[in-house]
């Protein structure tokens, strides 16, 4: 057996190859870091400090901007740095680090995603009992299982990926670390690596799937029991802002790990981490915002905003 050296940094993938291109990108994705923190911080802080927004859903939602903004800040700060010097290398173990937090806000936010489902089937299927069931001590206690319950699969990865060495190639076909690029630069087995991930993140992956669009099953088949247009229409309204998020989401997801990373995909795999790691998190408090008049009446009493009543009509 030949010696091998253990590396201690790798190499990311640049988004391309042209100066021009590359100062280009750095401004448009500083725009959109800034956006995303400030429309998440902003959501965060409506939903915090206005009384009339302290229900669950908000609550929930309140929760999602922060890991929204979390999770952006995880790749985004690092991108800007790789854009603006041009030195696309990171320490080894600042890219174990960053694969580590990826995979927890992502996590969570997938647990977000299915608690917020289970309040909108409340909310609909169960209306009579929506006080009762969604309580305040309840809320809390779901909101905690989802921040440690997002701790389990990259703790797995971190302790697995102890027992492997990395001796090269250092090369990462993306601009960001997760555990697939890890593996495919280890020099030792993975066997077992693999196994885990396939049946922790695969098991939790798809708890997190059921429980996500199963409620929406329920919902759809009581909305089409409600016997007037008004009515479907109001309680369809309500879900749809939550299901275009879990529809992004798993999308997303789906392309960026599940889509190989061969020569024919790598260009659209590279899209796709954009919109998964950068562009989702400005999306969601958008559609949220868009889609909640409580949320847009809360911003515009918090910006003192008031439309002028219309003038009276004069007489002839």
């Amino acid at each position: 057996m030949k010696n091998q050296t253990s590396i201690t940094s790798v190499l990311l993938m640049s988004l391309t190859i042209n100066q021009e291109t590359l100062s280009v990108l750095f401004i448009f994705f500083l725009l959109i870091y800034l956006m995303t923190v400030f429309s998440n911080f902003l959501i965060l802080l409506l939903v915090v400090t206005c009384a009339h927004l302290h229900t669950p859903m908000y609550f929930f939602l309140g929760n999602l901007a922060f890991l929204d903004m979390s999770y952006s800040s995880v790749t985004a700060p690092r991108l800007l740095f790789h854009l603006s010097t041009h030195r696309w290398s990171m320490a080894l173990q600042e890219c174990k680090r960053q694969m580590f937090f990826l995979t927890y806000f992502a996590s969570s936010e997938a647990y977000m995603l299915s608690t917020m489902s289970y309040d909108r089937y409340v909310a609909i299927c169960r209306p009579l009992h929506y006080s009762q069931v969604m309580s305040w001590g309840t809320c809390s206690q779901m909101v905690t299982l989802v921040w440690f319950s997002g701790l389990i699969i990259p703790t797995f990865f971190i302790v697995f990926l102890k027992r492997l060495t990395f001796c090269g190639p250092n090369f990462i076909p993306n601009f960001f670390c997760d555990l697939p690029s890890l593996l495919q630069i280890s020099c030792t087995d993975t066997t077992i690596n693999v196994l885990v991930l396939f049946i922790v993140a695969g098991f939790l992956g798809i708890v997190c799937f059921v429980t996500t669009f199963y409620p929406y099953v329920r919902i759809f088949r009581a909305v089409l029991r409600i016997g007037t247009s008004d009515g479907k229409s109001k309680a369809f309204s309500t879900c749809t802002s939550h299901l275009t998020v879990v529809l992004m989401y798993y999308v997303s997801v789906t392309f960026v790990y599940f889509v190989p990373n061969s020569s024919n995909f790598l260009t659209l795999n590279r899209v796709v981490s954009v919109i998964y790691t950068l562009i989702t998190p400005l999306l969601n408090p958008l559609i949220y915002s868009l889609r909640s008049k409580d949320l847009k009446a809360a911003l515009q009493r918090a910006l003192h905003i008031h439309r002028l009543p219309p003038a009276p009509a004069t007489r002839r």
